[in-house]
């Protein structure tokens, strides 16, 4: 999984709970751009995404990696403080798998990253 995510708190946080789980390996970019070139290259199952990133959004990010045919399959899930429901409508509008919003609920954020993995999975 790619967490593309220029917080550290926010990552901190999703390090912590990915080490829950060992059945996933989790890479990290700061910034949309590093975020597009780490998932071409390594091709992850599932790409977490941030909308408000440092140069490109997570948007306009997301419409790059769904133009390229290597990472147009990847499943990439919002993770937001953009809550407003016009926010998620538009995330969900753009592309995105999923919505979440923070602070993170953990069973949503989990269940979320499931249903992605399953996905991935099934695109196999």
């Amino acid at each position: 999984m790619l967490y593309v995510e220029d917080n550290p708190a926010n990552l901190t946080l999703v390090e912590q709970l990915m080490a829950r789980r060992s059945d996933i390996r989790l890479l990290t970019a700061v910034n949309g751009t590093l975020g597009i070139e780490i998932a071409r290259a390594s091709q992850p199952e599932v790409i977490l995404m941030d909308i408000n990133l440092p140069g490109i959004s997570g948007i306009e990010a997301l419409k790059i990696l769904r133009e390229d045919p290597a990472t147009a399959h990847i499943p990439v899930v919002a993770l937001s403080a953009n809550a407003m429901q016009r926010d998620i409508k538009k995330g969900m509008e753009a592309g995105f798998f999923y919505y979440l919003t923070k602070p993170i609920k953990v069973n949503e954020f989990m269940d979320a990253l499931d249903g992605a993995l399953e996905f991935a999975e099934k695109k196999l």
